[in-house]
């Protein structure tokens, strides 16, 4: 791969949401010397509308690529490849117009996900929608700024009931 991480990169205010990537060879491929990766925040049990997903798609396909990874490993929609100077027009637009946000990337807390729960099963323990609503919320800092400097680690969710 012709890869590297490309360390600090990312919006004002947030020590996550970015993951920045430079081509080690960008005279041989220069439409794609950056190609950072914006993660944004999924809704509750991954359920978004065909309005929402359009908005989405539209203003990647004017910020970015266009290319989408639908779901990283903690359901963050994962937006594939934009440039440097990309990134504050396209977070001020997803931030103000999209009413959306960043997830969570590098040491940050990864962005709580969670099963659908009560809302498909009926053998759901307790409300997972709710709970990871609640615990997004009560750690966003810790999602967006980066506090717990050097743990990284995901918070996955379920209310299945374990068998006996």
């Amino acid at each position: 791969t012709h890869w590297k991480h490309g360390g600090i990169v990312g919006v004002f205010g947030y020590g996550g949401g970015i993951v920045g990537r430079y081509s080690d060879v960008p005279k041989q491929f220069p439409g794609v010397e950056h190609f950072h990766t914006v993660r944004v925040n999924q809704p509750s049990g991954l359920y978004y509308s065909t309005e929402n997903l359009r908005a989405i798609c539209n203003l990647w396909e004017k910020y970015g690529s266009g290319m989408t990874n639908m779901h990283g490993s903690t359901g963050d929609l994962v937006l594939l490849g934009t440039r440097t100077e990309n990134l504050e027009p396209f977070f001020w637009d997803l931030t103000h117009d999209l009413d959306q946000d960043l997830g969570g990337s590098g040491s940050n807390l990864r962005t709580p996900s969670c099963c659908l729960g009560q809302v498909r099963c009926e053998w759901s323990c307790y409300d997972t929608q709710e709970t990871c609503y609640q615990l997004t919320m009560s750690t966003r800092n810790e999602i967006i700024a980066a506090s717990y400097k050097s743990i990284k680690f995901p918070v996955p969710m379920t209310a299945c009931r374990m068998p006996s």
